[in-house]
Order: C-alpha cells, then sequence, then structure tokens
C-alpha cells in the first residue's frame, strides 16, 4: 500500500505515470467504485439529485474514450494502469475539492479561493494530460488535448441529458 501511495505521489508530480501502478483488475475495480462513491457523498453534499447518473456518466465516457484510444493506438494491456491512474488522481482531487467545499466561511477569502480553485483545476489537467501521455505514448501536448477534449464532452453530454430533463 505505501508503495502504491508513493506511485499515486510521483503521478501527482508528474514524475510517474500508470506503468508505475500494478496492472491489476482488481485495484482498478476497486479504485473506480471508491470514485464513484466518493462523487455520489459529494453530489449528496451539494444536494445534486442527479450525482449518481452524472457520475455513472462521467465514468463510462471515460473508459470508452480510454478504450477506443487505447485500441487505436494498439496498447489495450495498458487499460487497467491508466484506468487505475485516472481513478486515483480523481479521488485525490475529489478530496481536495471537498475540503474547500468544507472550509467554514469561503465568502471571506473568494478571490484567494477561487485561486486555489483555478490552481487545482489547472493541476488534475496536467495530471490527466501527463496520464494519458504516457498510456497513448504521444506528446504531453496531445494528451492535453485528449484531457479537455474529454472534460468538454463530458460536460456537454452531461448538460445536455440533464437539461432536457429539466424541460
Amino acid at each position: 500500500m505505501n508503495g502504491m501511495l508513493m506511485n499515486l505521489a510521483q503521478l501527482l508530480r508528474l514524475r510517474g505515470g500508470p506503468q508505475d501502478l500494478p496492472a491489476s483488475w482488481l485495484l482498478t475495480i476497486l479504485l473506480l467504485t471508491a470514485y464513484m462513491v466518493q462523487n455520489l457523498v459529494t453530489g449528496q453534499q451539494l444536494e445534486d439529485q442527479n450525482a449518481p447518473a452524472k457520475s455513472l456518466l462521467s465514468v463510462c465516457l471515460q473508459v470508452g474514450v480510454l478504450t477506443g484510444l487505447l485500441f487505436w493506438r494498439n496498447h489495450l494491456e495498458r487499460f487497467a494502469q491508466t484506468m487505475s491512474a485516472l481513478a486515483a488522481a480523481g479521488i485525490f482531487f475529489n478530496i481536495v475539492t471537498w475540503i474547500l467545499l468544507s472550509l467554514p466561511d469561503p465568502a471571506v477569502n473568494q478571490p484567494i479561493l477561487a485561486l486555489v480553485w483555478l490552481a487545482v483545476f489547472i493541476w488534475s489537467l496536467f495530471v490527466d494530460a501527463h496520464i494519458y501521455r504516457h498510456s497513448l505514448s504521444v506528446p504531453f501536448a496531445m494528451g492535453m488535448l485528449v484531457t479537455v477534449l474529454i472534460l468538454a464532452a463530458s460536460y456537454v453530454l452531461i448538460e445536455m441529458m440533464f437539461m432536457m430533463g429539466n424541460t
């Protein structure tokens, strides 16, 4: 477990890659489950009734796109490690986000909080791009493009599905 945490720390510092994590389907399933449960808890704290569906949709989109990209690059054997890395990073960034949401009075330090949110968001983009770069064996810029496109597609898909349900 200690080695796993060290590998995650290296990944978050952009010093390690998903290849440093164990290629374990059990680990992948456990991390994905923890990530989705964490999304549900956070969604409930924000009183979002659609949190379970949004979480599932987002994870399914990421799994589908990752599978397609790894198939296209002929690296399907990297799926378990890549998904584990993405889920572990997602868990970490969800914890940071939850801490920021739990601040006693965020209105007092609104500009500072906004800058911290922006920094965490950019950091998460860089970590995901770093993961995709290693998994797909592409330059960092291509990893960032994949990250931003998946984020945009997820946002648009979720907004479209849940806006239609509210009309």
